[in-house]
């Protein structure tokens, strides 16, 4: 039997008829046929996610979290779409096999997709990359995997009506802000400022390609054996067509190090070592790997902020309102303004 050491138990509040879903994916699952075990990953703060284990296989589940969702936002049919293709060109992208849109079975849409096995790098650093030499290794396959996944030819896939790359920025400006403001606690005059200088400081479009749009450390799987060896990257619920920077400015917004402001570390999702790669190293070592000019990479990252802070505050309102129990988020609500700050600094540095 594969490891089960990276699940826990199915929270409480966040079970499902076991039976039921059983029982559907007999007849479209392959390797389905016996006695099934249901565990969670722990991980992550907004969809959730399930091993199937059968015994001679595993496959892992996944749908939206609790409680009334954000218009277009956790997309399992979209993520479904990606992935049942995506990996004949991208080996990263784990395949789907069931999509399954039907709320009867589990409450909620969902799919079902390969288990990939290895480690993934979160807040403490694993003891099997604690080496000089591991954590440059990670960031470098890192970013050269979101490089190598932009040059994918989506067309090719089927893909190219995903999404509308013209007007991408805009979209993204304007919709993050208005979620802001279904999911704010508080108004945020700081918020305004961000929202209005991203408005007016657009660069031109230059390319569109695949964009991830949550790329970061603990959304991809590495070879525990080869920490240069990236082997899976997950949660593809917002992929779409656009600019690909966009998802470098993800990744920027996601990265720790060393010098940043000790609140920012505090709600820092990886390690903060000075072995990993610096953010300007990241981003000077995404320029050689793809040929991209890097020039505006402020603007993304002052975006990629913004759209966190939005995630965050999304986030905490459904704790905030009773719509789920999971304590991790109680403390959502003191990592917005703390992001918002972040983002309004990037735009300071941006002007000067």
């Amino acid at each position: 039997m594969s490891n089960l050491s990276d699940t826990i138990e199915v929270r409480s509040d966040e079970r499902f008829d076991e039976q039921r879903l059983a029982a559907y994916l007999r007849e479209q699952l392959p390797a389905a046929a016996g006695p099934l075990t249901v565990r969670q990953f722990g991980g992550g703060a907004a969809n959730l996610t399930y091993l199937l284990d059968y015994g001679s296989h595993q496959y892992v589940l996944r749908r939206p979290p609790l409680g009334p969702l954000a218009p277009s936002a956790h997309d399992m049919a979209r993520e479904f779409k990606v992935l049942s293709v995506l990996h004949r060109a991208f080996p990263p992208a784990p395949q789907a096999f069931v999509f399954c849109a039907d709320p009867a079975i589990i409450g909620a849409p969902f799919f079902v997709m390969e288990r990939r096995e290895g480690t993934v790098v979160r807040r403490r650093l694993p003891d099997v990359f604690d080496t000089p030499s591991a954590p440059r290794q990670l960031s470098t396959a890192l970013v050269d995997t979101l490089a190598d996944f932009h040059a994918v030819d989506y067309a090719a896939l089927g893909l190219a009506d995903l999404g509308h790359p013209e007007g991408f920025l805009q979209r993204q400006i304007d919709g993050w802000y208005q979620r802001w403001h279904k999911a704010k606690i508080e108004d945020s005059p700081r918020m305004d400022a961000v929202h209005a200088w991203l408005s007016q400081h657009q660069p031109a479009h230059s390319a569109s390609t695949l964009v991830h749009n949550d790329y970061k450390l603990d959304n991809t799987m590495f070879s525990p054996a080869d920490p240069s060896k990236l082997i899976a990257v997950f949660d593809w619920d917002m992929c779409t067509l656009g600019d690909p920077l966009s998802d470098l400015g993800t990744l920027l917004c996601y990265w720790s190090q060393p010098d940043d402001e000790p609140l920012f570390q505090q709600m820092a999702m990886m390690p903060t070592d000075a072995r990993f790669m610096t953010r300007a190293e990241l981003v000077q070592r995404y320029a050689l790997r793809s040929g991209r000019s890097v020039d505006h990479i402020d603007f993304y990252h002052a975006l990629g902020l913004f759209r966190l802070a939005v995630i965050i505050a999304q986030i905490y309102i459904r704790f905030h309102r009773g719509q789920t129990a999971d304590q991790r988020f109680a403390v959502f609500g003191q990592l917005v303004p703390v992001i918002i700050e972040a983002a309004h600094t990037v735009t300071q540095r941006a002007a000067l």
